[in-house]
């Protein structure tokens, strides 16, 4: 297996921006695709603001460490372009089955047979996804959790087809730009964090939804009865409120109610979270 050099991130959201500056940071020459100019100057502000975020809070990250780390990125808007010569392909694109398997069919036509395909989706099982590929060895999940310099898990999750050299390369390059890999040894929708995490967020919606408790309580109560830095909202702000809808909207009939709450009284006033300055809570603007 060839070692993995040249990494392409496909989707430049939160957490795909993430994904591409973190591995620039470690070394790694990466190239970001997004559908469009609009969309690719939104990731540069995202990787400018990272940069700043890194030589705040990150040890060590001074202000030639980090223009390195921007140098190393590459912007596109042309599919083909971006995946031309990568070893590595990340997608962080919408939560959405078919968007993906569609966009898997896109790649797979154009990125080179050496390449090895991983999707950072949040609940979708891979096994949904690989035959879109067109090299179901080379595919597999590795998913990272939101603020990634600060919550370093990697989840690494293949299907029954992964070639176990791709699985254990796919660990090698979590821990080269600086994650704690976590090895899921068998499918499971949501790997380890989120089987965890979304039935935390889904019984707080719904204590919101219904009326009975507002979020802030909700919030309060989690933190000072469990001890957590964060309560669940304050978590959905962090993750940003389109991941959970797109989510919710594709489940059964409740999960769609809980869609449509958030939807109408969030989403639709603009409250997206952190990343617009508003979800849950009121966060003072980016610079």
């Amino acid at each position: 297996m060839a070692s993995i050099s040249k990494v392409t991130v496909v989707g430049t959201g939160v957490l795909g921006s993430q994904i591409a500056f973190q591995t620039a940071y470690s070394g790694f020459e990466v190239s970001v695709y997004d559908i469009d100019a609009a969309a690719i100057g939104r990731a540069r502000q995202r990787l400018d603001g990272l940069a700043d975020t890194y030589e705040q809070e990150v040890a060590g990250a001074d202000g030639d460490k980090l223009h390195a780390a921007l140098a190393r990125i590459a912007f596109h808007t042309d599919l083909g372009a971006a995946v031309a010569d990568a070893d590595l392909v990340i997608e962080a694109i919408p939560e959405v089955l078919e968007l993906k398997r569609k966009t898997y069919v896109r790649l797979g036509q154009l990125a080179p047979e050496k390449t090895i395909f991983a999707t950072n989706s949040s609940t979708l099982l891979p096994s949904a996804m690989k035959d879109a590929t067109g090299r179901s060895d080379r595919f597999l999940a590795l998913h990272f959790a939101n603020e990634i310099w600060k919550y370093n898990t990697a989840e690494v999750m293949g299907t029954e087809d992964t070639d176990s050299k791709v699985f254990d390369a796919l660990v090698g390059f979590a821990v080269a730009i600086g994650m704690v890999p976590i090895p899921v040894r068998k499918e499971k929708a949501g790997y380890v964090l989120n089987s965890l995490l979304v039935p935390l967020l889904n019984a707080a919606a719904e204590l919101a939804a219904g009326g009975y408790a507002d979020p802030h309580d909700v919030d309060k109560v989690w933190r000072i009865a469990t001890g957590a830095p964060m309560g669940p909202f304050q978590i959905y702000d962090v993750i940003g409120l389109s991941t959970p809808y797109n989510i919710l909207v594709q489940g059964n009939e409740h999960a769609q109610k809980l869609a449509a709450w958030l939807k109408a009284n969030y989403l639709d006033q603009g409250k997206l979270g952190v990343a617009s300055g508003e979800g849950f809570y009121v966060y003072r603007p980016v610079a």
